[in-house]
């Protein structure tokens, strides 16, 4: 009697063992395995760069995705914090539910994504297609989101400087997807909440569930309006049109949301006030501007936040073709940047000679950020940049690293201004 009991449960087990991996295989086929497998053969450089992971290794990274895994919930899905078996942090986000028809479609746009390597965009690891939903895994991202920042959920403090460099970053990443990606995307989801930042406030763009490939014929999209309202495009949501133009207003609510420290849509506050961008936009047509910036950002110079502003109020134009591309947003943020670094150069000639000559000659230029300078530089304009820093090092020694010399302060001046001007 045992022996039969124990015979039965073993050819039961065995029998739902199979059951399952049937059922995995179902779900693989059905959320397009074998497109993304081709998609990934052909390119060597995306085989390299995304994994196709199994169920199991996801759900044992999340505990069996309990609840305090859960980092945030949004309209597309929930995402889980997870620690894969070599010891990496990562963000897996479980759809709430994919659209058949859109099987292709998702599959391309993880072949696309899995091909992006900016530095401003959060990086597409991998994906499991083994669940009747798939589910993607991306880098973790450890500080947040720039929403929680600006209104103080964090109790930090995010001064004017900061907030224009995560502006010119998001930009940038922007106009990347938009003009130099292999195919373009619009995100179509631009807010403060996808937003991300890393440990050093460098700003991360992320979720991609609402973004749209865009043939390289084509300039528009007609589609169900999706997006999130406060910082959805009235165009778009009165025409169904979707544009890379779409972005830009969202964005530019983003810009407002850094300068005036508010929230995009309270329905608490007078009518008049109740959405941001609107009531931006009336205070500017006022001359208004200092009563509605935040405290924080009041600490900066005047001249060049009304610049941004300005930036900020052509972004929010009803017309998207009389919008700035994100490509000209980036170029311009990036200016005022610069024009903010030199112009401290020459308000502070001693200190920046000190610091330019400081530990015998052996000063690392990424300390202070000029590096940095530079990269943000490339990620927009190419590398027509780049050497312009590394000009100024040494040769490398015998271990392979490269000696730097110090800089004098005409040198650093001119080098500044060589660098403004090709901006230019």
């Amino acid at each position: 009697m045992l022996f039969l009991l124990i015979v039965s449960s073993w050819i039961y087990w065995v029998f739902q063992k199979r059951k399952l991996i049937r059922l995995k295989e179902e779900f693989f086929l059905q959320n397009g395995g074998m497109l993304l497998q081709q998609h990934l053969t052909s390119c060597e450089r995306s085989a390299e760069m995304i994994k196709i992971f199994t169920s199991e290794e996801l759900r044992k990274a999340t505990d069996n995705y309990h609840e305090s895994h859960i980092l945030g919930r949004g309209g597309f899905g929930t995402v889980y914090k997870g620690t894969l078996s070599d010891k990496r942090i990562v963000a897996i986000k479980k759809s709430k539910v994919i659209d058949k028809n859109q099987i292709e479609q998702f599959i391309n746009e993880v072949f696309i994504l899995s091909q992006i390597n900016h530095r401003n965009v959060v990086k597409l690891l991998g994906c499991c297609l083994e669940t009747e939903v798939p589910l993607l895994v991306y880098e973790y991202i450890e500080n947040g989101t720039l929403y929680s920042h600006i209104h103080n959920e964090h109790q930090s403090f995010l001064s004017w400087h900061m907030r224009l460099r995560i502006a010119t970053e998001t930009a940038e990443a922007l106009a990347y997807l938009h003009s130099f990606a292999s195919q373009p995307i619009i995100h179509r989801d631009v807010k403060s909440t996808n937003i991300l930042l890393n440990n050093r406030y460098t700003s991360k763009v992320s979720d991609f569930g609402a973004s749209r490939l865009v043939a390289s014929d084509q300039t528009q999209l007609s589609t169900l309006v999706q997006g999130t309202m406060g910082y959805l495009d009235p165009e778009y949501l009165h025409t169904s049109i979707l544009t890379d133009k779409s972005d830009v207003y969202s964005f530019g609510v983003v810009l407002v949301e850094l300068l005036t420290g508010k929230k995009v849509l309270c329905f608490k506050k007078p009518e008049e006030e109740r959405n941001l961008a609107m009531f931006f936009v009336s205070t500017m047509k006022q001359n208004c501007l200092i009563e509605v910036l935040d405290v924080v950002v009041k600490e900066g110079g005047l001249d060049q936040i009304q610049e941004v502003a300005n930036l900020a109020k052509r972004c929010l134009r009803l017309s998207g073709e009389e919008r700035p591309s994100m490509k000209e947003v980036a170029m311009e943020l990036e200016g005022l940047r610069l024009s903010e670094k030199h112009a401290w150069i020459e308000q502070n000639p001693q200190e920046t000679e000190h610091l330019l000559g400081q530990s015998a000659g052996h000063f690392d230029y990424s300390n202070a950020g000029y590096d940095s300078m530079t990269s943000n530089l490339n990620g927009v304009f190419g590398k027509r940049f780049s050497g312009s820093m590394a000009d100024q090092r040494g040769p490398s020694d015998d271990s392979g690293t490269s000696s730097t010399r110090a800089v004098s302060i005409d040198e650093f001046q001119a080098l500044t201004q060589r660098v403004a001007s090709q901006e230019r």
